[in-house]
């Protein structure tokens, strides 16, 4: 049975090799690496600031302090974030072993990164217009995360690279809350998310473009998150700021 598991796991790893040189090989192993490095600072450059600023706020006496719900969720998606790093790491310096084993983590940090999420929504709301679009926006990212990392987690011994991208497609479904707080970058919020949305798929574009180049055509794991995205988007952004939507807003949230 443990062979049987073993030949499985190792087939699934390799359906996603593909020809090439040394240097290619390299960039291959190599891009995933960078991109969970780079959600990583997109995240980091978003909310560090922002905490901070916010935690003077409450330590000056002129906003309330966090729900304890609230540094709950930030740990288990800081965790979560850490564990793709340290997962694509590992599959680039050829530990795949090692992979498997740490991958019964996320196991139990995604489906806790839900729930804790969608305690927090309610959490957090207050009621106003702007946060009834901001709630468009966290039903969505908890939407994506939740089909995609289901996806990724049941493809991980069938289709290594159908797992290794929807993974962090379903990550980058929650950038757009680490773009809303970076000030400095030109945005269309609050009027629109359609900025956010750009850069979320700037942030992915370097593992993007070179799978395009590598395959010369679109990978599954793309289409699969492309239905996925533009269908929900399109929702969003019907919904975005109409009178019909803040009057759901405040019945859903009990308002």
């Amino acid at each position: 049975m443990a062979m049987a598991l073993d030949t499985s796991e190792a087939a699934a790893f390799s359906q996603d090799h593909l020809s090439g040189s040394s240097r290619t090989h390299m960039i291959d192993r190599w891009i995933y690496v960078f991109t969970a490095a780079s959600l990583i600072a997109i995240v980091f450059a978003g909310f560090i600031p922002d905490s901070l600023a916010k935690v003077a706020a409450v330590d000056a006496g002129r906003r309330l302090p966090f729900p304890l719900i609230l540094h709950l969720h930030a740990v288990l998606m800081g965790s979560f974030l850490l564990l793709l790093l340290a997962q694509t790491v590992l599959v680039a310096t050829g530990r795949r072993s090692g992979h498997m084993q740490l991958g019964v983590a996320a196991m139990v940090l995604a489906p806790a990164i839900v729930i804790t999420g969608f305690i927090l929504v309610p959490t957090m709301y207050r009621g106003t217009p702007a946060q009834d679009n901001i709630l468009l926006i966290q039903l969505r990212a908890g939407l994506l995360f939740s089909i995609c990392m289901w996806v990724a987690l049941r493809s991980r011994t069938r289709n290594s690279g159908v797992h290794k991208r929807l993974i962090i497609l379903a990550i980058a479904a929650a950038l757009p809350a680490a773009f809303d707080r970076m000030h400095w970058l030109p945005t269309t919020m609050p009027n629109h998310p359609l900025g956010a949305d750009l850069y979320t798929i700037l942030a992915f574009s370097p593992m993007f473009i070179w799978d395009l180049m590598r395959n010369r055509s679109l990978h599954r794991a793309y289409l699969i998150w492309g239905a996925l995205f533009i269908s929900v988007t399109a929702v969003v952004y019907s919904l975005w700021n109409t009178p019909w939507w803040h009057a759901t807003a405040h019945h859903i949230m009990g308002v």
